[in-house]
């Protein structure tokens, strides 16, 4: 996994399809450290070659699981877990550009990502049930907000690869481009994201995060009190004063 800054935009690249140990513990740490990087003001994940991400290392897996399964399985918890919400937890804005297959785990943090650019062709799928396992990365949770629980549940039970034409009807991905202009569209779209009003952003991944769950008091609670501190911003004031002169605002972040 390695990291490149450009733009305001922080691309982190998988290099393997497989999420070996090492790999998962170096993109919770590249996840954290962007965390803390207020000159960061989006986020690209991406992967290199024919696969985005297709889930646990098993060559690793299967060798783990002869020497002590217990401590195998443990890595859901100990790892996945603090990974994904760490990719959901940052406060600027993700863009996942699918470079290729994408399956398992690498599709629940492809989903955890806001955004999301696949290669036509790419192919997806769960996978999990295929090796007799369920769900991890809190995909069975983001597949039912995506697509409703009847198809989570057909793609969960019934783990048949679908093309990204159709994740993109059925909303899973955003864009659907040719395999080599993959890394430039969502490039581009990271960094108009970059260059835009990122406290409005942060807002916005606020409400989005909790809207299915909450009452609508709370919504509209939640909402106020966004609108309240957003209106204080420099951005805001520099918005409002570029559509009196009627010209583009110049969104600085703050």
């Amino acid at each position: 996994m390695t990291r490149e800054d450009a733009d305001d935009v922080a691309t982190l690249t998988l290099r393997r399809p497989g999420l070996s140990h090492a790999t998962r513990g170096d993109l919770l740490a590249a996840v954290q450290a962007i965390a803390d990087d207020e000159n960061v003001r989006a986020v690209l994940l991406t992967g290199t070659g024919r696969a985005f991400c297709v889930g646990q290392d098993l060559a690793e897996h299967v060798e783990s699981l002869r020497g002590d399964a217990a401590r195998s399985l443990s890595v859901v918890e100990d790892e996945y877990n603090p990974l994904v919400l760490a990719l959901a937890a940052l406060r600027v804005p993700v863009v996942v550009g699918i470079n290729g297959a994408c399956a398992g785990a690498g599709l629940g943090i492809a989903l955890a990502g806001d955004l999301r650019v696949a290669a036509a062709g790419a192919k997806f799928t769960t996978a999990f049930t295929g090796i007799g396992l369920s769900s991890d990365s809190a995909l069975a949770a983001r597949l039912v907000h995506t697509v409703g629980a009847s198809r989570a549940a057909q793609l969960l039970l019934l783990p048949e690869p679908f093309p990204a034409e159709k994740a993109e009807e059925w909303g899973l991905v955003h864009r659907v481009v040719p395999p080599e202009q993959v890394h430039a569209e969502a490039f581009a779209l990271a960094s108009r994201l970059a260059h835009g009003p990122t406290a409005a952003y942060r807002a916005v991944k606020t409400v989005l995060a909790t809207a299915a769950t909450d009452t609508l008091e709370e919504t509209l609670a939640l909402e106020a009190r966004l609108q309240t501190e957003l209106g204080q911003t420099a951005d805001h004031t520099e918005a409002v004063e570029a559509f009196l002169a009627k010209r583009a605002p110049e969104f600085t972040g703050r």
